[in-house]
């Protein structure tokens, strides 16, 4: 073929190019219908200017109400924060253990047999879709009052997150480290230990100490369900209406968030990130041969020393943890005879005295209040978390404070804020939908901003260089090469706040959660067995929705 006669052929093939592929034109269609209902959700919620007008002129007899806020004494606070600190923890800790041989079989690329991807993939779902709150609920009457129900209740609910998220990462791990543990005639638990762990142990913490980020915010509903801490302090000020010293706990809660959240990002950061310059200079050249005696002696090097004191730091936290938690782990060895009466309250399930259409009509209330709060933080996310990537801020003080704005806005628990909305403006899904899409500003902000800055820079050096200005280079490659992770991350949000929402139905903001919780406190478990059922169900239809779209944007 002549050079005349290629352009000719590359035009032919340009007519004839095929069309996108079907699976591609099932998940656009799904998005455009996820998206039209949440624009319809904003308008069955009823949000109107009157709404947000009239909750305006509450605000201030609201500040007289909780204004000088009233502390109680040091000791009863610090002992309060403690327990909730130590419930948080060793519930984080104990998922993180349980995850581990659940996400082992959950992986296409580790599970002994592929029948148990599936059943494994199934434990991560209902475990994510039972509330913690309801957890909770149900582990107070095994267990005698105290912290220990709490514990419990955070680590089965956290394994949903952290196998999920850690069977993903050892999905995708590099084979050669594995196959080279494998040709040593190593056995499968070596070869995990040894070839596949250590490259997902940083994801692995990671995700732990995120999910541990969730679930001090969320411990707050803990105190619903008679756990001890800072959330039961709560719940007690706001039953006595003691809003002075409601509002105060709740200033504690936001202040612990906030730190926790500082603590565990910056932790998460040096996890995640490459290796250092120090780490670059010490590693050994390419033609030095290492020997099991300079591998014995190892210098102490900057990094070896901050692993070895995170290790004992870590050690020494969770000891501590236990220590303060005042749970009463001796229940473990005594619980078990109480089993078979629950079991026999539990089942068969039953949605008496309501009937199936009420259950719909409370399952559609919730998955409004999360479509509606998706959008609306997506909305806002757009423009704040662009700001805060640093390829696309116009300065680093601009970064810099977008990025503390994003950490202090998704460091508020939703539940103190849905309270603050509700006691304000009286409203029930619309307080819900707020406050769920104010704190998901938080979150989807630092994802877009995370995602814009992990973009290539090639196509935005090429842009540049041909005199693109800034806005150019960011809509012409910074941004449209992020379309896929933003797309994932709002769907993981959507995901999230049907969870939420949920939850949010302990202080009425309607929805399916208010008739699972209003079961739970008439002890009514039969029912509790239908909702969680009915909610499984949900959380699987969405989760099957977001796969096919994620699979399409690969």
């Amino acid at each position: 073929m002549s050079a005349v006669d290629a352009p000719e052929v590359d035009l032919e093939r340009a007519v004839k190019r095929p069309g996108p592929a079907p699976s591609t034109l099932v998940a656009a269609g799904l998005l455009v219908a996820l998206l039209v209902f949440a624009i319809w959700s904003i308008g069955e919620i009823g949000f109107t200017a009157e709404t947000f007008t009239e909750s305006i002129d509450k605000v201030g007899p609201f500040m007289d109400r909780m204004l000088p806020l009233r502390f109680p004494p040091m000791a009863d606070l610090f002992r309060s924060i403690g327990i909730t600190l130590g419930v948080v923890l060793c519930g984080t800790a104990l998922s993180a253990l349980l995850s581990v041989p659940i996400a082992y079989i959950s992986a296409r690329n580790t599970s002994p047999a592929p029948w148990l991807v599936p059943i494994g993939r199934a434990i991560g779902v209902v475990a994510r879709a039972v509330p913690d709150v309801v957890l909770a609920m149900l582990f107070v009457l095994l267990f005698t009052l105290g912290s220990l129900p709490g514990i419990l209740a955070i680590a089965l609910h956290s394994i949903g997150m952290i196998s999920k998220l850690f069977a993903d990462a050892i999905e995708q791990i590099d084979e050669g480290p594995r196959h080279a543990v494998r040709a040593t005639g190593a056995s499968r638990a070596q070869e995990f230990w040894s070839g596949i762990f250590p490259q997902v142990l940083p994801s692995w913490i990671a995700t732990t100490l995120h999910r541990a980020d969730i679930n001090l915010r969320g411990s707050v509903l803990l105190g619903y369900a008679g756990i001890v801490g800072l959330g039961y302090d709560l719940r007690l000020s706001l039953e006595s209406l003691n809003y002075h010293k409601a509002m105060a706990f709740a200033l504690v809660i936001f202040l612990l968030c906030v730190l926790f959240e500082i603590i565990s990002t910056t932790i998460r950061a040096q996890l995640l990130g490459g290796p250092s310059r120090r780490t670059r200079r010490a590693a050994p050249s390419a033609g030095r041969v290492l020997t099991v005696e300079t591998a014995l002696r190892r210098p102490w090097t900057g990094d070896r020393i901050r692993s070895m004191v995170s290790i004992v730091a870590a050690v020494a936290a969770l000891v501590g943890a236990v220590v303060i938690s005042e749970a009463h782990w001796l229940d473990l060895f005594s619980f078990w005879k109480q089993i078979p009466l629950l079991v026999d309250r539990a089942w068969p399930p039953s949605i008496e005295p309501r009937t199936w259409s009420d259950v719909f009509d409370a399952l559609t209330v919730t998955l409004e209040i999360a479509a509606a709060a998706t959008l609306l933080s997506l909305v806002a996310s757009l423009l704040v978390g662009p700001l805060a990537a640093r390829n696309a801020a116009p300065s680093g003080v601009v970064r810099a404070a977008s990025r503390l704005l994003l950490l202090i806005v998704r460091s508020i628990p939703e539940l103190i804020l849905a309270i603050v909305l509700i006691i304000i403006s009286g409203l029930g899904p619309q307080a819900g939908t707020i406050a769920l899409a104010f704190v998901g500003i938080g979150l989807l902000g630092k994802l877009i901003a995370d995602s814009l800055e992990e973009t290539p820079m090639g196509p935005q050096l090429a842009v540049r260089s041909v005199g693109g200005t800034r806005t150019q280079v960011f809509f012409s490659a910074t941004a449209r090469l992020s379309v896929p992770a933003l797309v994932g991350h709002t769907l993981y949000l959507f995901d999230s706040n049907i969870r939420s929402a949920t939850v949010l139905g302990i202080v009425a903001a309607g929805g399916i959660g208010y008739y699972l919780v209003d079961a739970t406190r008439v002890s009514r478990y039969d029912q509790v067995t239908a909702f969680v059922i009915v909610l499984v169900l949900a959380v699987l239809v969405v989760e099957a929705i977001s796969a096919i779209i994620r699979r399409a944007l690969r």
